[in-house]
This record gives C-alpha cells, sequence and structure tokens, in this order.
C-alpha cells in the first residue's frame, strides 16, 4: 500500500479514504482498533476482527492441538466422569 496524506479535522477527525478501506476490508459500522508502540511515530489500524484474527493465529502458532479448545475441554471432563 503507498503512502498517503491526510488533514486532521477538527476534534482530531480523519477520513480514511474508500481506496484504503476496502483493500482492509472496513466497512461502515465495524468498530476499529488503532495501536501505537510508545516512543513511535507510527499508528496501525485495524479492525476488531482483524485483531481476533491475528490473535488466533497466534494462538495456533504455540498450540499441538488441532481440535478447538473447547472441544478439548469437553472430552477431558468426559473422561474424568467416566473414571470417577
Amino acid at each position: 500500500m503507498s503512502m498517503i496524506t491526510l488533514q486532521v479535522a477538527e476534534e482530531g477527525r480523519i477520513v480514511i479514504p474508500a481506496e484504503i478501506r476496502q483493500k482492509m476490508g472496513i466497512r461502515v459500522g465495524d468498530h476499529i482498533a488503532l495501536s501505537g508502540s510508545d516512543g513511535s511515530p507510527e499508528l496501525r489500524i485495524a479492525t476488531r476482527q482483524q485483531r481476533l484474527q491475528h490473535a488466533l493465529e497466534l494462538v495456533k502458532q504455540h498450540t499441538t492441538t488441532t481440535d478447538s479448545v473447547v472441544d478439548e475441554l469437553i472430552r477431558e471432563r468426559r473422561q474424568a466422569a467416566v473414571d470417577e
């Protein structure tokens, strides 16, 4: 994505151009997450859904099971009930 220049309007508002919203999958009504690092002049933008998807991908990198955590928990509880 190329760099664009925006002007900050009253109350700190900026308008994300339609082309960028379309490329990022941002729709009217979406909740947007803004993040930045201390000391960095850069600002990152993503939808909540994009942040959730990224978090899920990070979790998948550190898990060994291919099942969902919920399915695994149910299986463990059922086994514990059988063992009693």
